[in-house]
């Protein structure tokens, strides 16, 4: 049986480059910028077969910063709204990664 969940565990594309942002929302504050990285990634591994690691550490960010996923998605709606989150100095780029 442990074989079979293993085997229907998949390595996520972006696994390797989120864990980087994973780790900085662990040890960051709740901003902006870090609210939207936070409800992007839960959207991107909410359904996903694998990469139980990063979605653990996902639901303790939000654990850490008291806040529910609809308390999230709610706070996040009201951030795009007002601003432009994804901007050049960020990430390096102005391209916002959905996938």
């Amino acid at each position: 049986m442990a074989q079979e969940t293993q085997a229907r565990e998949q390595k996520h594309p972006q696994e390797n480059r989120d864990r980087f942002i994973v780790n900085r929302l662990l040890a960051g504050e709740a901003s902006d910028y870090n609210l939207v990285e936070l409800a992007r990634l839960c959207i991107r591994y909410k359904h996903f077969p694998g990469a139980r690691e990063i979605q653990d550490n996902l639901a303790k960010v939000m654990a850490n910063w008291q806040l529910t996923e609809e308390d999230l998605f709610a706070k996040t709606r009201q951030i795009h709204a007002v601003s432009k989150v994804y901007q050049k100095g960020h990430s390096g780029n102005d391209q916002e990664d959905w996938s």
